[in-house]
């Protein structure tokens, strides 16, 4: 009898788990965000060692959103899910501000929604 119930549940218990997509407001701050970043042009958006505008990095994290979007509840999820770092290589990415300062993308991320969440 124990057997049984152990095949019956043992599917269950391999099933990935996964939360839903982000609420309706999270997922317009994350939109938000990534309009804001592709309208940039004072800033480099570098992943894996080469230099992308901010449109590209737009685009690029919007379509790495959606192979995420199952693991994001927030807009802070995204920054440090989809925004921070390379699944291929595990490098981070960074963006090179005007002045020539290189900072880690969760830090120009954040600033950027800090930003947008003031107006």
């Amino acid at each position: 009898m124990k057997r049984r119930r152990l095949l019956v549940l043992a599917p269950a218990l391999a099933a990935p788990t996964s939360r839903a997509k982000p609420p309706p407001d999270e997922q317009a701050r994350i939109d938000r965000l990534i309009r804001a970043l592709g309208q940039r042009t004072d800033a480099v958006f570098i992943r894996n060692g080469k230099a992308y505008s901010c449109a590209q990095a737009a685009a690029f994290l919007q379509g790495k959103m959606k192979w995420h979007i199952d693991k994001l509840s927030s807009v802070h999820e995204f920054i440090e899910q989809v925004g921070t770092r390379s699944d291929a290589s595990g490098k981070p990415y960074h963006f090179r501000l005007a002045d020539g300062r290189v900072v880690p993308s969760a830090d120009f991320l954040r600033q950027e929604l800090a930003k947008l969440d003031r107006r």
